[in-house]
């Protein structure tokens, strides 16, 4: 029978594996708006500051206690403190590609990373989307990445314009009726 300890060190191996970060294009930056930035960093400062201390804390104690072999404090929170670890980790690297993009650009007229934009599909059912940055992005609010497919296929557009989005299962025709650059929050 294996050891728990061996199980722990496996999923440790696992769980630095697999970072659960989204995919940006190779060597593309991490378009961000200035409140996502600000979203971003801020959790990475409670993380760091508050959340991970805190932590080291309690698994000192745990540790203190004895036989960690069945100690739930301890081993509960070494799995935690992995899990915060890498997202600091994660977190740190969206920072330093992050290039910060203010939507609120006066006298754009094309589709580009921070627009609004309301467009018809082939359905004639209107809807309006914000293209944010991949760790902004938030499909049920409206939010969609500037590297989704309906993104792409909008990009440099103009009001008027029909651009076609390749689905699954086909081509849509999408129908741009505004676009609008305004500061996100």
């Amino acid at each position: 029978m294996r050891k728990l300890a061996d199980i722990e060190r496996e999923r440790a191996h696992q769980d630095h594996d697999s970072d659960e970060q989204p995919a940006l294009p190779h060597g593309a930056k991490n378009y961000i708006t200035p409140a996502g930035y600000a979203r971003l960093r801020n959790e990475l400062q409670q993380l760091f500051d508050k959340e991970r201390p805190e932590l080291v804390k309690v698994i000192a104690w745990a540790a203190s206690n004895g036989d960690r072999s069945e100690n739930a404090d301890y081993i509960y929170g070494k799995r935690r403190l992995r899990e915060i670890d890498r997202r600091i980790r994660f977190l740190t690297k969206r920072l330093e590609v992050a290039a910060v993009i203010d939507p609120a650009r006066p006298g754009l007229e094309q589709v580009f990373f921070g627009a609004t934009v309301t467009y018809c599909g082939s359905n004639g059912a209107e809807r309006t989307i914000c293209i944010v940055g991949e760790d902004e992005a938030d499909p049920p609010r409206g939010r969609i990445s500037w590297i989704s497919p309906v993104a792409r296929a909008l990009g440099k557009a103009r009001e008027g314009d029909v651009v076609t989005l390749k689905t699954p299962t086909g081509r849509e025709e999408l129908e741009v009726i505004a676009i609008r650059y305004v500061a996100l929050t």
